[in-house]
C-alpha cells in the first residue's frame, strides 16, 4: 500500500497515512478539523535491466540468412556488377642504381 502525506491548510500539522488505491483522500485535519491538501515530493527511481541506456537502443546485427542481409548482399552483388572495377596502375618509376 502506497504512503501519502497531508498537510492541514489551518494548524500546519502533517503527517503520513497508508491507504490503498481505492481509498477516498483525506480531507478533514484530525488535530484541528481544518481542510487537508496532499504532500507531493519527488520518488526515488532506480532503473534495473535493459532498455533505459542509449547503448540497448541499438539495433543489433542480425543473423545470417536473415531477409535483410540477403537483400543487402544482393543488392551490393547487383551494384558490382553493373559497375566495372576500376583499378589503379602507377607507373613504374626506375630504381637508382647503387655505386
Amino acid at each position: 500500500m502506497p504512503t501519502y502525506s497531508y498537510r492541514c491548510t489551518e494548524c500546519d500539522n502533517a503527517f503520513d497515512i497508508k491507504q490503498s488505491f481505492s481509498d477516498a483522500t483525506l480531507t478533514e485535519c484530525p488535530v484541528c478539523g481544518g481542510a487537508l491538501r496532499k504532500v507531493f515530493s519527488p520518488v526515488g527511481v532506480t532503473f534495473n535491466g535493459g532498455g533505459f541506456y542509449r547503448t540497448d537502443s541499438r539495433a543489433t546485427p542480425k543473423a545470417e540468412g536473415s531477409s535483410s542481409s540477403a537483400s543487402a548482399s544482393s543488392s551490393d552483388a547487383k551494384s558490382s556488377a553493373s559497375t566495372p572495377a576500376k583499378t589503379e596502375s602507377k607507373p613504374s618509376t626506375p630504381k637508382p642504381a647503387a655505386s
